[in-house]
């Protein structure tokens, strides 16, 4: 454990490296305590640059022989660095010899073990932990690996490329020999060895070339890996088809592995996954589990050619890969939902996690751009607003030139970028000079204040209707708050997708003025100004405006809509998102005067009616109904708070959800008999769909009943629960009888842990419906405290400790924000615990506590002993002490 503050990492101050790698031959041998690792290179000097000193990356390896051109040479170690000096000026060869201990390796990142077996973590600096290298993305060579192991404990032996050689050492030894023939930087470097069991398939691409896909797995899971299969080659059939994108290596492979840090890595050829994203079949996985496994295997698979064929110049360039590929997975995933419905709900899934993870990142200590400008440890910028931003961010250049167009910069990005690291901004002037025309080749350099700048835009929409001209007048101003290190914002280019519908529902056709034609029901403005007004004209009545259609900006939209308004949309705007908004809005609106007065509201006639018209609306989808009827998270209403008080939020949403579960009695026993018989399981959308809503129709019969002391519904969730032909009914009837504290719950998650103890990721679960449960009385903080003692809980496992830390801490603010400090005390002591073991879950887990300083008293005191607490221990990480700096900078 490093001691000490870590230098900070400026993007300003990036150079080239003084030589570059071209090629590397590798050689493991492996044993789990020592793994000798000889490591043979192709270097040569950067002309621009000579005479320099070479230093190569190396972290908790033992170094044993370093030979220039096949002779010793001297050499010394500082500052976690290999430094050769005096090297020759034309290419040479660098052998380095030393050895790991992959078994003490529990941060999980370079070569560690898991289950018996081998496997690597590189991404971000995990290669320095295999041994000595220009650990760097914009370094990229080829890579010829041999691997050589027991053949009885570990009979597969993968790396990244081709397998070129195979056979026997003796002495029940085997070796393997790999190829990769595409350069690639050292954290797309994978190595597994282990004793797993395949499905594997042969494909056929457009370009007529056969290519063989594998799935590797532990025995036993075999059955579980058919999803992920069909997902990889839906992936293949998709990018061929899309953007004419085929895969170009012979083989494929995926590995699971539980102990795992991230979801999943895009190592070339060769994706290592958390079994969290393979493992799905209809036993033992949710509906939200197999769109999970589909949407991570297409983003893996993506990442082929949005981050291996070329991959980022620098870490700061992170969003070159992410934003792009999460915008290619939401794509894909919505392509492959089928209906226009069922893509308007993923898109609101997409935003709602927006909301949830990215806005409040924009507006706490952690704030940084996509394009961030220092970090201390890279590994805390696997952020929401690198991903999910970043991928707001495309979708809005995809937005300004349309599908067409960014189909062609896309093929101008790989024409001039195809094996080389990059960055944001070269892929942002490719998309511009493919569409020279377009309102982003006009607005480029402004638009790519969207990478430099942090924060979250406002806009604030004002409408005026003048009824004797039939005008309509929309004024847009844009204003964003100050961020660390950013006090002024300058004007960032916004596109406004929008329409105008009548309150009676009718779409109104939009005719700007100064165009001679009118432009249909649907435009998009473009809001570059710090303020600008657009006029209607030939507006027949006075409209409500429908702005930000298909969340068309990652702005808050700040409008004057009344009641009568909003209601008007949600009946009646032909925008999904824009109806399901509407929805939340109202229900907003009623949470939050709960929480400003005295925590309770009698919910008006009109809100119930409406819920009830769109829960029983013949034309609307279920799932649709299901998002529109799910009130907003605490965690959503908290971010519309000045000051915060978690358990009068909990208190105000769980009082109106409870007057919606007795106003709607009858019609949730409707939605639910007509919608929890799905027949054969399925996970397509309108079947996932149709068990959504059943599935919340009964957590409100029961919240009711629990409530009337009625035990009719809570039989009838246990009856379900004990019947239920697959994960998803099984899962939701026990939710609804945990969510309700019914007296039956203990008997259900009794039984539901001895079906399941030896399937880890059902026992996640578990684990995480315990500690997400509505707080009552102290109940659920007290049962997680008493879970960590479990003999199925460790803090080892990342998926293990997240079923519970993060859940608890992250997802569940009345649980974890108590007035005795209990919560805040149990994050001390855990992230201490974490850090020990594992810095870059511990850094996760430490990003609970980012909003600290918005809490009420005594929460904000309370919470603020706890991080200087942990910010005092000299044995911190870099990962944790970046963090719990920043929250307690003023």
């Amino acid at each position: 454990m490093r001691e000490g503050t870590a230098p900070l990492v400026r993007r300003e101050d990036y150079t080239a490296p003084a030589f570059w790698i071209k090629t590397v031959d590798l050689t493991f041998d492996l044993d789990p305590a020592k793994t000798l690792v000889i490591n043979k290179m192709t270097v040569e000097p950067n002309p621009g640059q000579p005479g320099a000193a070479l230093r190569l990356d190396g972290e908790d390896i033992t170094l044993t022989r370093v030979l220039v051109d096949g002779e010793p040479v001297t050499f010394r170690t500082e500052d976690q660095q290999l430094v050769l000096e005096n090297l020759p000026q034309q290419p040479f060869t660098l052998e380095i010899r030393n050895t790991c201990a992959p078994e003490k390796n529990t941060q999980l990142s370079g070569l560690y073990t898991s289950g018996g077996g081998f496997f690597t973590q590189c991404e971000a600096l995990g290669f320095r932990r295999i041994t000595y290298f220009l650990d760097r993305p914009d370094v990229m060579a080829t890579f010829r690996v041999t691997l050589k192991a027991d053949k009885r404990k570990y009979p597969v032996l993968l790396s990244n490329g081709n397998l070129v050689e195979e056979g026997d050492l003796g002495n029940g030894r085997h070796t393997a020999v790999w190829e990769d023939p595409h350069p690639k930087p050292s954290y797309l470097f994978a190595l597994v060895a282990a004793d797993l069991v395949r499905r594997e398939q042969r494909i056929v691409t457009r370009e007529g070339k056969e290519h063989l896909l594998q799935i590797y797995v532990r025995a036993g899971d075999l059955d579980k890996t058919e999803h992920a299969m069909n997902s990889l080659i839906a992936s293949i059939v998709w990018d061929e088809h899309k953007y004419g994108l085929s895969l170009d290596l012979e083989r494929f492979m995926i590995v699971a592995v539980s102990d795992f840090n991230m979801g999943a890595m895009e190592n070339k050829g060769l994706n290592i996954f958390n079994t969290k994203f393979v493992l799905a079949n209809p036993n033992t996985a949710t509906d939200v589990d197999f769109g999970n496994v589909e949407s991570v295997v297409a983003h893996e698979y993506f990442h082929n050619w949005t981050g291996n064929r070329i991959t980022c110049r620098d870490w700061f360039q992170l969003s070159l890969k992410e934003g792009l590929t999460v915008f290619r997975d939401q794509q894909f995933s919505q392509d492959m939902s089928g209906s226009l419905s069922a893509r308007a709900v993923k898109r609101i899934e997409d935003v709602r996690t927006l909301r949830q993870l990215q806005f409040p990142e924009d507006a706490g200590p952690m704030a940084h751009p996509v394009r961030p400008d220092s970090y201390m440890a890279i590994d805390n910028f696997y952020t929401a607003t690198v991903y999910e931003k970043g991928a707001e961010v495309v979708r809005m250049m995809h937005t300004l030139v349309g599908d067409a167009g960014f189909v062609k910069g896309m093929d101008l990005y790989f024409s001039r970028h195809d094996g080389h690291a990059v960055t944001c901004d070269d892929f942002a002037q490719a998309i511009a000079d493919a569409n020279p025309e377009s309102e982003l080749a006009k607005r480029l350099d402004q638009f790519k204040r969207w990478y430099s700048q942090a924060g979250t835009p406002r806009v604030q929409a004002h409408g005026v209707y003048d009824a004797e001209n039939r005008i309509y007048t929309l004024t847009l101003t844009q204003t964003c708050a100050p961020t660390a290190g950013q006090p002024e914002k300058a004007p960032a280019v916004i596109p406004v997708a929008m329409g105008l519908v009548g309150m009676d529902g009718r779409q109104i056709n939009l005719h700007l003025e100064g165009r001679l034609d009118p432009i249909g029901h649907n435009t998009v403005l473009v809001l570059s100004e710090p303020s600008q007004t657009f006029t209607f004209v030939h507006v027949p009545v006075e409209p409500v405006p429908s702005l930000l259609r298909g969340f068309s900006a990652p702005v808050v939209l700040e409008t004057e809509l009344g009641d009568d308004a909003l209601f008007a949309l949600l009946s009646h705007d032909h925008d999904p998102f824009n109806r399901w908004e509407a929805g939340q809005k109202l229900a907003l609106r009623r949470i939050l005067s709960a929480v400003h007065g005295n925590g309770h509201i009698e919910l008006d006639a009109r809100f119930i009616d409406a819920m009830r018209g769109v829960l029983r609306h013949p034309e609307l989808d279920a799932a649709f109904k299901e998002l529109v009827l799910t009130l907003p998270s605490e965690a959503y209403v908290a971010e519309q708070l000045d000051v915060v008080d978690p358990q009068r939020i909990h208190t105000a949403r769980e009082g109106i959800k409870l007057q919606l579960a007795r106003a709607l009695h009858t019609d949730w026993e409707w939605a639910y008999e007509s919608n929890h018989d799905t027949g054969a399981y399925s996970p397509d959308a309108v079947s996932s769909g149709r068990r959504a809503l059943a599935n919340l129709a009964l957590s409100m019969l029961v919240l009711d009943a629990q409530v009337r002391h009625n035990q009719v519904w809570p039989g009838k969730a246990l009856q379900r629960f004990k019947d239920a032909t697959n994960m998803t009914d099984r899962l939701g009837a026990l939710a609804a009888l945990v969510n309700a504290h019914s007296d039956l719950a203990a008997g259900a998650l009794e039984r539901f842990h001895a079906q399941f103890k030896n399937e880890a990721l059902v026992i996640d679960k578990w684990f995480t419906l315990q500690v997400t449960a509505p707080e009552h009385e102290g109940k659920v903080f007290a049962r997680a405290k008493a879970l960590m003692q479990h003999p199925d809980f460790t803090l080892r496992t990342p998926n293990r400790a997240r079923s519970l830390l993060m859940a608890l801490c992250q997802s569940n603010p009345a649980a974890f924000h108590r007035t005795d400090a209990a919560g805040y005390v149990f994050w001390a002591d855990r992230v201490i615990e974490v850090d020990a073991i594992n810095p870059q879950l511990a850094a996760r887990l430490a990003r609970a506590m980012d909003h600290w300083r918005r809490l009420a008293e005594p929460y904000r005191t309370a919470a603020c002993e706890a991080l200087k607490r942990v910010a005092v221990r000299t044995e911190l990480s870099d990962d944790v002490r970046e963090i719990v700096t920043r929250a307690l900078q003023d």
